[in-house]
């Protein structure tokens, strides 16, 4: 399994007959030069709202249990978000629990097109790439969602994200939910909303079905949680 590192991602080889092509959006909090935390910002790193805490993890233990390539985020969500289309709101967070995020504040047109151009599209190119290269029947994106958002607390367990792919979602919500999982479908996002953009895009333009798991942080972080929606996929990857 051979590991490429660029600016803006890490690509994990794999084996191009995997069913799946993996894709982790939100995988770092990393600012690469000449970026760095605002002083009124480090409250945010180490947090959901900088990187999916544990999403890297899952990946790479899915990557090394099925040899499935995958495309990493190796920057903050915060600097540009890869999920969202480049029309979208969110694309450059301002808020973040009721706060300014310093860092995004005033943007200047120059840094939006500074950081769609050396970061967003050079993510959504290598993803392309990856998915127009491999045999996967789906395209799957990795996430993960904080137990505890803006003081509600979250009991469920996995989401599994679909837009088109109803049929897909619920073989997978069924075989979580027979590990013990306590799981739903497009909760606590939905992919009928834009919020599995990349698994979207790339899947549909290259005919493949799309997915998206959000696992809750305080469970992705267990190695053994992990191992349980490993072998869910496994399962999934011998009816594909």
């Amino acid at each position: 399994m051979d590991i490429e590192y660029q600016d803006a991602f890490e690509q994990i080889t794999g084996d191009a007959a995997s069913p799946f092509v993996l894709t982790c959006e939100h995988a770092s909090e990393r600012l690469p030069e000449p970026w760095c935390w605002p002083a009124a910002d480090r409250w945010l790193v180490g947090t959901h709202w900088a990187y999916d805490i544990g999403a890297s993890e899952l990946t790479r233990d899915v990557c090394q249990s099925l040899a499935a390539p995958a495309v990493l985020a190796r920057f903050s969500r915060l600097l540009v978000d890869p999920n969202r289309a480049l029309e979208s709101d969110t694309l450059f967070r301002e808020v973040a629990e009721g706060r300014p995020v310093e860092l995004n504040v005033a943007l200047p047109p120059a840094q939006r097109v500074e950081r769609i151009a050396r970061l967003y599209e050079p993510f959504h190119q290598a993803v392309a790439r990856c998915v127009e290269q491999s045999a996967a029947a789906v395209v799957l994106a990795m996430h993960t969602f904080t137990p505890l958002y803006e003081g509600q607390t979250r009991a469920l367990e996995v989401g599994v994200l679909f837009d088109e792919d109803e049929a897909l979602a619920r073989r997978v919500q069924s075989l979580l939910r027979a590990e013990g999982l306590r799981t739903e479908l497009n909760e606590p996002y939905s992919g009928k909303a834009g919020l599995m953009y990349v698994a979207d895009r790339h899947a549909r333009r290259f005919g493949r079905q799309a997915l998206e798991l959000e696992v809750r942080q305080d469970l992705a972080v267990q190695a053994d949680v992990r191992r349980r929606i490993v072998s869910v996929l496994e399962h999934l990857a011998r009816e594909l």
